[in-house]
């Protein structure tokens, strides 16, 4: 039997993206970076632990361009991963399952994690 004239089976490729499946891609991704943003927070938690001198070291370390830029993505994926896992919570109590619920707090959680984001680091919180 020859199969080389077979279609193949659709892929990522084939389907449009939808903001469910983007927004489930994003989670999952946030919680990489959290958990390799969580190295920095256990670095700041020791140089606090081992007095002033470190903690100065890895405070202007951390005031570098940079390093501010990845703060602030680590800040907007942390709000991020929240919202949309409260998100989930809700869609586990039976809420918001239909698609113009499932569209709305998608976009909500969105939103509200780019204000989040902006507030903190605006210092507004």
């Amino acid at each position: 039997m020859a199969t080389d004239n077979r279609p193949l089976s659709p892929h990522l490729q084939v389907y449009r993206p939808q903001l469910t499946s983007v927004l489930s891609i994003s989670h999952r991704i946030t919680g990489i970076v959290l958990s390799a943003g969580s190295v920095v927070v256990v670095f700041w938690l020791l140089a606090l632990a081992s007095g002033p001198e470190r903690f100065d070291q890895l405070t202007s370390a951390l005031a570098h361009p940079v390093a501010l830029l990845g703060l602030a993505v680590w800040s907007f994926c942390l709000f991020f991963h929240l919202l949309n896992g409260i998100r989930h919570l809700f869609w586990d109590a039976g809420w918001l399952l239909d698609l113009r619920g499932a569209y709305a707090s998608g976009w909500a959680v969105v939103i509200l994690s780019v204000i989040l984001t902006a507030a903190i680091w605006g210092g507004l919180l």
